[in-house]
């Protein structure tokens, strides 16, 4: 029997569940330096954490002014980024551990993603993580990518869940600024730990200053346990 009433679990995807920043980061790279831009380094890389790929190629045309268009740089960077990680993604342990211990509870869950339906699935299915989120939702999917609330707000509405009951989990300022506006609770877990003061991250209610690096299942468990909302 659950103790945790009618909470429902929204996980974001890249550098929440799995750490798929490097192969993001690689397969960015790789296309740039395609099109002759040859210094693009990790910390441009970070800039871009939660947002959208699409929102993303599209800042890239603009600051290095490629001629092509978005939808082929767009078609090439997804190209790279499924070999990548269908070959190699990790799931971070004790976030595998935190979705076993809800989904021994019953609890319904979901995936969020900035990333496209194809590499979502890819990535689920390649960590065996599939087996407990089958629900996902793209912001290719949706009007607006992250910070605005689309994404969690259509995973709400496919997992039958009201927003009130929803617990948003997040690793980028976008997506804890896109939970805070769908009317969620979120556990944020910066991916970088040095923009974990920023006013985004203040609007948490599990805030996990140091990452992955101070992240337990078991903490964030009774934390959700402790904080159901009464009916």
């Amino acid at each position: 029997m659950s103790n945790l009433g009618d909470t429902a679990v929204i996980f974001d995807l890249d550098g929440t569940l799995v750490d798929s920043e490097p192969n993001y980061y690689e397969a960015g790279r790789q296309v740039l330096a395609a099109y002759g831009v040859l210094d693009y380094s990790w910390s441009d890389h970070e800039r871009f954490v939660g947002i959208s790929t699409l929102e993303t190629v599209a800042v890239w045309k603009d600051r290095y002014g490629l001629r092509a268009s978005v939808e082929e740089i767009l078609a090439a960077k997804n190209r790279l980024y499924l070999e990548l990680a269908r070959a190699s993604t990790r799931a971070y342990p004790e976030m595998r551990e935190f979705v076993e211990l809800l989904a021994s509870a019953g609890v319904p869950m979901a995936v969020a993603s900035g990333s496209s339906p194809e590499a979502i699935a890819a990535v689920l299915a390649g960590t065996g993580l599939d087996a407990y989120l089958r629900t996902s939702v793209s912001a290719d999917e949706v009007a607006h990518g992250k910070p605005a609330p689309d994404v969690f707000l259509e995973a709400a509405r496919r997992l039958g869940a009201a927003p009130a009951d929803c617990v948003v989990v997040e690793d980028a300022a976008p997506g804890a600024a896109a939970a805070h506006a769908a009317g969620m609770r979120c556990i944020a877990i910066p991916y970088v730990t040095a923009q974990a003061g920023g006013p985004e991250f203040a609007t948490a209610d599990l805030l996990v200053a140091g990452g992955q690096a101070e992240f337990t299942a078991r903490t964030a468990h009774d934390w959700l346990v402790r904080t159901v909302p009464v009916a």
